[in-house]
């Protein structure tokens, strides 16, 4: 049997140790990756930014006049005010959930462009929109006004 003299009993311990750390930090990484769930507005899912085939997020505004209720079962659109998104979810929907407010919806969108929902959540109060959701809205707007003025 040989023997290890102290000098390489001391690097395969760090050697070991680095191998550890490598190995949680593979872990982590994986299931961080596996958990991101990036946000879109409609506009960018209609010019195909979006995920195929993977969860995301949507959000804007819940179309006034497109909430549609059958039981559970509810569809609604998310617009921008440029696009619109139709979304289909089964479930209880948030008690601020209303048309016309902001909403953001988490699932997967079919080859149709109906994205169906795992997950819908509504602002908490009367002066919050979820930043990105502001921003999309406000990029809209912008946009609308530009094709407005040109002659």
């Amino acid at each position: 049997m040989m023997s290890l003299s102290p000098r390489q009993t001391r690097f395969a311990l760090i050697a070991g140790g680095v191998l550890v750390l490598a190995l949680a930090a593979a872990f982590v990484l994986n299931a961080f990756q596996n958990n991101l769930v990036f946000f879109f507005t409609p506009t960018q899912v209609l010019k195909g930014e979006a995920p195929q085939n993977k969860t995301f997020r949507i959000g804007g505004l819940v179309k006034v006049g497109s909430l549609q209720r059958n039981g559970s079962d509810v569809s609604f659109v998310v617009t921008d005010t440029a696009q619109d998104i139709p979304v289909r979810y089964s479930g209880l929907l948030p008690d601020l959930f209303k048309e016309g407010k902001g909403v953001v919806a988490q699932g997967r969108l079919d080859a149709q462009g109906l994205m169906t929902a795992s997950e819908v959540l509504a602002k908490h109060d009367e002066n919050y929109m979820p930043p990105e959701a502001q921003h999309a809205l406000d990029e809209a707007a912008q946009a609308r006004t530009a094709q407005s003025v040109k002659p």
